[in-house]
């Protein structure tokens, strides 16, 4: 049976086929080893390899292809990812992932409309027209709408979110009147069009539907992500992902791709597990992060969180610290957004090297969603070369700080807020954070007590175990290190 079947199949089929099974082998294999950051790297090789073989193997199974196109398209997207990545700051990274997602997205929407148009505008609805070859099919015509669709809010939303986390728009939520409606009219209005044009509307009614679909997805894209704040954002370029991954699945069944709907599932499958782990690192739903408008400016005018609220602050210089420290046996050290401001990661590794060769156990306490991304510290402390094994998340640790001398906290807030634990009306209650305060003592490095995305007081920061450290957190630890050398 299979000799038989061998014989139907051309050599340059079957060669095109165990490219594709191997490719799709290889981007699972990525995909794993990204979950942790020792093989995060090899995961990400493995996963580009994936990506030049399925682009070989589609090529040969095109047969006759034009070089030049290929090799124009190569050199483009080679020079602009080589640049961007010579270019862009370790800080810069969540706004970098932001726009990959979104030109993923893109990618997808412009291969949906690439499809259609190579139909020279069908006379007949999309279920009825051949695509990659195949016979006509009602999940060709929807997967070219659908990738339309989901193109399209993942590139606009994408753009918004990079706007946001770059400063280039509002990062609090811009709650817009009748937003839910607005969304919703765009959605239903969005997914008539693409019944119509699957299974009734051709010719030139058909390719004007279509581009409405197109124009009302790029609007929706906006609307959908406009409401959410700022400290959000790591559950946001978590769900785009996945809206990414979605959508090269619908192009992939648009065009025939079995490995575009097979590399599309796993990315899309990916995201929405991390989206989940990020709603649990913040104790709350998908619904509530993408409707609740939560990091909006405060109405009561008591809990936002400023300076004036706080009474019983004790400041500290990096001396002070650094004489505390000299005695401590177990330190834990939290980094936070503030310590990728500052490009401080480097120095935080001297310091953590500084307090091993006095013989004290150091090591690092991961919150999920400290910083603008998923995993955003783990890259900030592996690219200052800190050991993998001193990288601990919050379940492993959490237990941890009630045995520590000493903590030193720099630039996280939201994420060491007491009264997630212990005070229920608070915005934050339920929410896992890091006990820090559970500590012998605990160094609190920031600029100011300005309040994080949650706009609330944080108890922490008036804690009798507690020392602030006001200033720019690169000069603070470099100022410690300094005072423990020089002591």
């Amino acid at each position: 049976m299979f000799a038989a079947y061998a014989n139907q199949v051309s050599n340059t089929t079957l060669l095109a086929n165990a490219g594709y099974l191997v490719s799709v082998v290889l981007f699972m294999l990525g995909i794993m080893r990204m979950g942790k950051v020792k093989t995060a790297r090899s995961g990400n090789q493995l996963a580009g390899g994936a990506m030049l073989l399925a682009m070989v193997a589609q090529f040969v199974e095109m047969g006759h292809i034009n070089p030049v196109w290929i090799i124009v398209g190569l050199v483009i997207g080679g020079t602009i990812g080589l640049v961007s990545a010579i270019k862009v700051g370790m800080t810069e990274m969540p706004e970098m992932v932001a726009l990959f997602n979104g030109s993923g997205g893109l990618a997808s929407a412009l291969v949906a409309l690439a499809a259609y148009m190579y139909l020279d505008v069908p006379g007949t609805p999309l279920m009825s027209a051949s695509m990659g070859g195949a016979d006509p099919s009602i999940v060709n015509g929807l997967a070219v709408m659908l990738s339309i669709l989901i193109g399209g809010v993942t590139f606009t939303g994408s753009l918004i979110a990079f706007g946001k986390l770059s400063g280039k728009v509002n990062g609090s939520p811009i709650m817009l009147p009748g937003r839910h409606v607005m969304n919703g009219a765009l959605l239903l209005l969005s997914l008539g069009g693409t019944i119509l044009v699957t299974f009734t509307t051709g010719g030139l009614p058909g390719a004007g539907i279509v581009v409405a679909v197109t124009v009302m997805a790029l609007i929706l894209g906006v609307m959908l992500v406009i409401p959410i704040g700022g400290g959000d954002m790591p559950v946001v370029i978590s769900l785009l992902n996945s809206y990414s991954g979605i959508g090269a699945a619908m192009a992939g069944f648009a065009i025939n791709s079995q490995v575009l709907i097979v590399s599309g599932s796993l990315v899309g499958a990916a995201g929405l597990i991390l989206t989940q782990i990020m709603c649990k690192a913040m104790n709350r739903s998908l619904a509530n992060v993408l409707f609740g408008g939560f990091g909006a400016e405060p109405t009561d005018g008591g809990k936002g969180g400023g300076a004036d609220e706080y009474t019983n602050v004790k400041a500290a210089d990096a001396e002070e610290a650094a004489m505390i420290l000299e005695d401590v046996e177990s330190l834990i050290i939290v980094p936070g957004y503030g310590m990728a401001v500052s490009q401080a990661q480097h120095l935080v590794h001297e310091l953590g090297d500084l307090m091993e060769e006095r013989g004290c156990q150091v090591r690092y306490a991961i919150h999920p969603v400290a910083g603008r991304m998923p995993g955003h510290m783990n890259v900030l402390l592996a690219e200052a070369s800190v050991p993998y094994e001193q990288l601990f998340e919050l379940d492993q640790i959490n237990n941890e700080f009630k045995n520590t001398d000493a903590v030193i906290v720099i630039g996280a807030n939201d994420v060491v807020n007491p009264d997630a634990v212990d005070k229920k009306d608070s915005p934050l209650y339920g929410m896992p954070v890091l006990n820090v305060w559970e500590a012998r003592t605990c160094f609190v490095i920031k600029r100011s007590l300005s309040p994080g995305f949650a706009k609330v007081k944080n108890p922490l920061f008036e804690a009798d175990n507690t020392y602030m450290l006001f200033g720019d957190g690169r000069k603070a630890v470099e100022e410690m290190i300094k005072a423990l050398k020089e002591g």
